[in-house]
């Protein structure tokens, strides 16, 4: 198991091994993340997750302000082996608004962007730090979506025995996350 894994098994504080980076690779018969539904480029930065992470806050500010096109993040769900309705729970954006927007390709709520974005950064704060600590060969094709998805629903005592998908809602509760996060890879978890 590599250093990270090990090491988020610990923050996670289970006994049981976390998945294998082999079990969230990209399957090869979708398209990546990047190709959208809502045809506009300019809207679908978002999906750069590394890009994300590492830019600056005024370049996120703009993305957000841009808005999220409701169809791209839709897609970039359905690609994420879980139920829909439980991100759009955890983001706690409405259903019913994503589906409206989606069929009109529109764009989501500055409010609700705001929230995708932040799951944007925290995604490709999973891959920058895969990339800095990981084997390469073992993180090839891994997908940080996917494991983060997951991760985000098991409870982890560093915030209390709470899951961090009860904190996704908020941008204060995906400050904390990604607090989390980089303990997991310093190894610092306290």
């Amino acid at each position: 198991m590599a250093t990270t894994a090990k090491r988020a098994q610990a923050a996670s504080g289970h006994n049981q091994d976390l998945p294998a980076p082999a079990s969230y690779k990209v399957s090869e018969k979708i398209e990546p993340y990047g190709q959208t539904a809502g045809g506009d480029a300019s809207m679908n930065q978002w999906l750069n997750f590394r890009e994300v992470f590492q830019s600056t806050p005024v370049k996120r500010i703009a993305l957000i302000r841009k808005g999220v096109n409701a169809a791209d993040f839709k897609l970039f769900v359905s690609r994420l082996d879980i139920q829909q309705e439980k991100i759009f729970l955890m983001l706690d954006i409405a259903t019913a608004t994503v589906n409206r927007k989606a069929s009109r390709n529109e764009a989501l709520s500055q409010e609700d962007s705001e929230k995708v974005v932040g799951m944007a950064k925290l995604i490709g704060q999973v891959e920058t730090l895969l990339e800095e600590s990981g084997d390469p060969d073992a993180m090839q094709g891994f997908d940080a979506a996917k494991w983060l998805a997951h991760w985000m629903e098991e409870p982890i005592p560093a915030l209390g025995g709470a899951a961090p998908a009860d904190y996704m809602d908020t941008i204060e509760g995906q400050e904390m996350i990604s607090r989390v996060l980089a303990t997991m890879q310093t190894g610092a978890y306290a």
